[in-house]
């Protein structure tokens, strides 16, 4: 039975639902892993999390279908990305399909915490792992805590789909180039003085640009570009130092394959947003949110899509990207993952 929950007003923040997921690695292996009921984690002071923030994380989400099945959206990309980040900061890599089957278990573990369809509400699932163990020397750990959380979740900006106002960001963004594929605690963390600038002077998110010549568009704190042009053409910044988001690579075939629109995945410089017709955000956490303004050092650059919902071509995006994942449109093969059915 579903919990006793405001679905409709619940904002982006945690909530305690029953049950996590646990697996230790130690002596050169992870062990078995299982569901508990205990969400504090407790480790010594000088836990290599703590000294070096040896650590990564990912972010998906479950949902209620039409027809009253639970659902993931493609757990293998975030298990294989995760591998990834855990490789590049030397942390042994959760295996895969074990991810997938963790993520299936914990759903279904907290069945009752899964929103109902329609309510405008999911299941965000949060995976995650540290460095544990006693570290003083620069070096990294040698066992590890991998860990599964999940918690019911309302939209992320404030407003829902109503378009937003961003800035143009005078900080670099934390990742060096080459690494943008890691979700890593310390990436995120180096954003945050950005971001709570921003929200201070009244912007939802940060436009941050390449750092060599500050005068191609990157990403967001949190979420990924797509841009629309007057013909129709989907536009999504190429840069090596970008998380290649799981939303963004579905929203390209959506795009292409549902939509029939030319597609384009290349450097996007600041001088032609101006000359675009819509603009979104997009993310796990966000799926599709429009921005209506960008704000760059008091030149407002306004979209034609304006102020007060998404625009024609990021409405068709969302409604077809939200309905493979509500199960009311067909995906292609293996997009969705049936936790109950």
């Amino acid at each position: 039975m579903s919990k006793n929950i405001d679905w409709g007003k619940l904002g982006f923040a945690y909530m305690k639902t029953d049950y996590r997921y646990v697996s230790y690695f130690k002596d050169g292996k992870w062990d078995e892993g299982k569901l508990v009921t205990d969400d504090s984690i407790t480790l010594n002071e000088c836990a290599c999390v703590f000294q070096y923030c040896q650590a990564c994380f990912e972010g998906l989400k479950a949902y209620t279908t039409r027809d009253g099945r639970i659902v993931s959206f493609r757990p293998d990309l975030n298990a294989s990305r995760m591998a990834e980040s855990a490789r590049r900061l030397v942390m042994p890599p959760f295996p895969e399909d074990r991810f997938v089957k963790a993520v299936r278990e914990l759903v279904k573990a907290n069945k009752d915490f899964v929103p109902p369809f329609g309510s405008g509400a999911t299941l965000y699932i949060r995976p995650f792992m540290i460095g544990s163990n006693s570290v003083i020397g620069v070096k990294p750990a040698d066992e590890f805590e991998f860990r599964m959380f999940c918690t019911p979740v309302g939209p992320y900006f404030k407003g829902g789909a109503k378009p937003i106002v961003i800035r143009v960001c005078d900080y670099d963004r934390a990742a060096p180039r080459g690494t943008g594929h890691i979700k890593a605690g310390l990436n995120y963390a180096m954003s945050l003085y950005a971001g709570m600038e921003a929200h201070a002077e009244g912007f939802a998110e940060n436009m941050y640009l390449d750092p060599a010549t500050r005068t191609k568009v990157e990403e967001t704190g949190g979420a990924n570009f797509i841009f629309i042009t007057k013909d129709g053409t989907f536009v999504t910044p190429k840069s090596d130092s970008i998380l290649p988001s799981i939303t963004r690579r579905s929203l390209m075939v959506v795009a292409e394959k549902y939509l029939g629109m030319k597609v384009e995945q290349r450097e996007v410089l600041l001088s032609e947003v101006p000359e675009f017709a819509e603009c979104g955000l997009c993310g796990t956490a966000a799926v599709i949110s429009p921005v209506g303004k960008i704000v760059d050092h008091g030149k407002e650059i306004c979209f034609p899509s304006g102020m007060e919902k998404m625009g024609p071509w990021t409405q068709k995006l969302y409604d077809t990207l939200t309905g493979i994942q509500m199960g009311q449109i067909e995906g292609p093969e293996g997009w969705v993952d049936t936790v109950i059915g």
